[in-house]
């Protein structure tokens, strides 16, 4: 009896782990997928951008080893700056996004309404009446 039990609580801790270990498979694998998505496109950009610098770097005849590393320098210039502009678009999506979009439609509402032409909220019923073309010759 107390075997079976064992072997039942050891089953039981296999399955809680599995289920431990998939779960965090399920939280990691598409934050994966989302670094995927988001570093190759970064790693494209560095590459366009140092490939030059070292090719002007081997043109002037400097050692190889300070190419390598001046090009690594540059590079991880080119990604800190990347870095802190995506920072800075998160940052500009989430709060200045809203913020603007919410003053753009407040002066369009504004505008909207104000259709008086800007006489301050004075309402004209009728236009004010036509003298008739004659009138002046009258007199």
């Amino acid at each position: 009896m107390w075997s079976i039990l064992g072997r039942l609580a050891a089953r039981l801790a296999l399955i809680r782990w599995l289920f431990k270990v998939l779960g965090g498979l399920g939280l990691l694998v598409p934050l994966a997928f989302l670094l995927k998505v988001v570093g190759l496109p970064i790693l494209a950009v560095l590459g366009v951008l140092a490939a030059p610098v070292l090719l002007v770097l081997f043109l002037f005849g400097l050692p190889i080893f300070l190419v390598l590393l001046v090009g690594g320098a540059l590079m991880g210039v080119v990604f800190s700056v990347l870095t802190a502009g995506l920072a800075v678009l998160k940052i500009a999506i989430i709060v200045v996004l809203p913020v603007w979009l919410v003053f753009k439609l407040t002066r369009w509402l504004w505008r909207r309404g104000g259709r008086d032409g800007g006489r301050n909220g004075e309402v004209h019923d009728a236009p004010p009446p036509a003298t008739p073309p004659d009138a002046g010759a009258a007199i």
